[in-house]
């Protein structure tokens, strides 16, 4: 069914529509600086397609909540655990729900981390609730930054990774991205990339405006034209609008931001300014007045020497710890049950990894093991040998740990694949069935598990052969083991021996 999105006008005053179908398969991208209209057009866009498309609005500032009143949507307050905002993200899919994730009152750090459990909930939705959505970003280039920042390096990657499987792999997953900057410049280029359709608003810097000219196509000497661009009006190209540069005019919207530009207003100074600012009112003189001491003098050059020479004083004790002292093995011992207990959930092949470690830390303090918790690439490692398990004679074994050895050299998501192959090897079980290997690399697609064992395979790591039977057997020429016959059609053998247990 093609749905036409009146935007506005072209030049001419003919109508600019935009074919919903064709842009929840392309995407946008819009740009422009502050005060150019973005948010205008995003809500435009956004009230014109509601009785059409389930929508989620990443709003930063708290603008959008305002579509709640005429709209339906439901506003989700970001003043949640990442773990709750992911599980609200799932049942907003499965529901089919218009939301608006309002992260107003959050630093940058916490909308980064939000925003990251929010949208990774969405992308990792059971396939029978992959319905399209429409998902519109605001400020854009705060999820998605070019380069670091002020934030820690894990939630810049938390987020940008987040963003990237929005734009990258969300059309497959009914995720249609919509993202508005006010810099080009300050968006990564792998997110900006993505998007086939484009609406450049104003702009004055010389770099943004030379990299809209390339996104539509224009030559350099064109560019200046979106110095001069009013607000509102922006050009447009993509399949979903126009196969060449358009200019567009954004009509009218129906519901209004809660922030507004500020009015001029005539200026009129108070005649009694000065006893209105020296004068004490009742409120201020009935509070106490805090003095702060004068600092003291800075010591002198004799004070210093005389400090220098003394006997420094016999270092004081630690203090008595909290907790029972425990040696590092118990520790461990700790730490491993709680992995056990973690892995224990069905869901927690399918539960990105910074959830994962959020309930980790939960349920440390929770049993109060002593000490730091393990670091996130700790965590990481860890979870990749406690997925596997392997028995005590595999575990003690010479083979095992160079299995282990060569899984450090592999990135964090496919340790775990890697390690339970080697340990059917060692042990010479069957081979795991590609539903197997999917769960471990937290997909519910075989055919990505089958390429992942090609890319172990085009790295040297292994070699993958069918019998007669077209059972499949893996070698690891590095371990001198291989695996038993297995069937790569086979069902989900994890699964099954969970529900055995149960």
């Amino acid at each position: 069914m093609k749905v036409a999105i009146d935007m506005g006008a072209t030049t001419g005053a003919a109508p600019a529509t935009l074919d919903l179908e064709e842009l929840l398969a392309t995407r946008l991208l819009v740009q422009g600086n502050s005060g150019s209209g973005k948010s205008h057009l995003l809500r435009r866009l956004l009230e014109q397609s509601a009785p059409w498309v389930q929508q989620c609005i990443i709003d930063p500032e708290g603008d959008f909540t305002t579509l709640s009143e005429r709209y339906g949507h439901t506003v989700v307050d970001a003043t949640r655990t990442e773990a709750e905002l992911t599980r609200i993200a799932a049942r907003v899919r499965q529901h089919r729900v218009s939301v608006v994730l309002n992260l107003e009152g959050l630093d940058v750090e916490q909308q980064m981390r939000a925003a990251a459990a929010f949208l990774g909930g969405m992308f990792d939705a059971d396939r029978d609730h992959w319905y399209p959505v429409l998902v519109v970003v605001d400020e854009a280039q705060l999820f998605a930054p070019a380069a670091a920042g002020e934030v820690s390096d894990e939630a810049r990657k938390l987020s940008l990774g987040a963003m990237t499987n929005l734009m990258c792999r969300g059309r497959k997953r009914g995720l249609a991205g919509v993202i508005a900057t006010q810099r080009l410049a300050k968006l990564a280029k792998n997110v900006a990339a993505e998007a086939s359709n484009f609406l450049m608003g104003r702009t004055f810097l010389d770099i943004d405006m030379a990299r809209a000219a390339d996104l539509l196509g224009m030559e350099k000497r064109q560019a200046e034209q979106f110095r001069d661009l009013a607000r509102g009006h922006f050009v447009a190209l993509g399949p979903a609008i126009s196969r060449r540069p358009l200019p567009v005019t954004i009509g009218a919207v129906e519901t209004s931001a809660r922030s507004t530009s500020p009015k001029l207003v005539p200026f009129e100074a108070p005649v009694d300014a000065a006893d209105l600012i020296f004068t004490a009112s009742a409120d201020e003189q009935a509070r106490p007045v805090v003095r702060r001491p004068a600092p003291p003098p800075p010591p002198s050059t004799n004070e210093l020497l005389a400090q220098l020479s003394r006997a420094r004083p016999p270092a004081e004790e630690a203090p008595q710890s909290l907790f029972p002292e425990i040696d590092e093995a118990e520790r461990d011992r700790q730490i491993d049950a709680i992995m056990a207990e973690l892995l224990g959930d069905p869901d927690a092949s399918f539960r990105t990894v910074a959830v994962l470690y959020q309930d980790f830390l939960v349920r440390c303090r929770i049993r109060r093991v002593p000490g730091e918790p393990p670091a996130l690439p700790a965590f990481k490692r860890r979870l990749a040998v406690a997925r596997v398990a392997p028995d005590t004679e595999v575990a003690q074994s010479d083979g095992w740990q160079q299995a282990l050895s060569l899984s450090e050299t592999l990135t964090d998501d496919v340790q775990g694949v890697f390690l339970v192959l080697a340990q059917a090897a060692l042990a010479s079980a069957p081979c795991p069935s590609d539903a197997t290997l999917a769960r471990l690399y937290g997909t519910h697609s075989a055919s990505r598990a089958r390429r992942l064992l090609t890319w172990f395979e085009e790295r040297g790591l292994l070699v993958v052969r069918l019998d007669f039977r077209n059972n499949r057997v893996v070698a690891f020429p590095d371990l001198g083991a291989e695996t038993a016959p297995g069937d790569p059609n086979g069902p989900d053998a994890m699964a099954e021996e969970r529900g055995a247990a149960e």
